[in-house]
């Protein structure tokens, strides 16, 4: 089992949009600490990453707000995200990568 530091470091997050009429994408860095995920380019994160790396993340900017749980493995991770962005209600997918 991986300590809870195993995945520390700033990561960028692409945003996909499958469903609404939200931008088809965008990106955002994060940073990992410990347990922690935290915003590395504005917004306000609330969220962790458990010790193998299942993560739940929570993302609001102004009146948008997303929410979205995937996994992150070695240097990179996937998932699924939801919210309402700029008043539309949209859904996707995200990949991160770490570097």
């Amino acid at each position: 089992m991986r300590s809870a530091g195993a995945f520390d470091g700033n990561w960028n997050v692409v945003f996909v949009t499958r469903a609404g009429n939200c931008s088809s994408t965008n990106s955002a860095p994060f940073i990992v600490s410990g347990r922690r995920l935290i915003s590395a380019g504005g917004g306000k994160v609330t969220g962790g990453i458990s010790a193998a790396g299942y993560v739940s993340v929570r993302i609001s900017l102004g009146l948008s707000a997303a929410s979205g749980t995937g996994r992150l493995v070695g240097n990179a991770g996937a998932g699924r995200w939801s919210g309402i962005i700029s008043g539309d209600r949209c859904s996707g997918i995200w990949q991160a990568s770490r570097g």
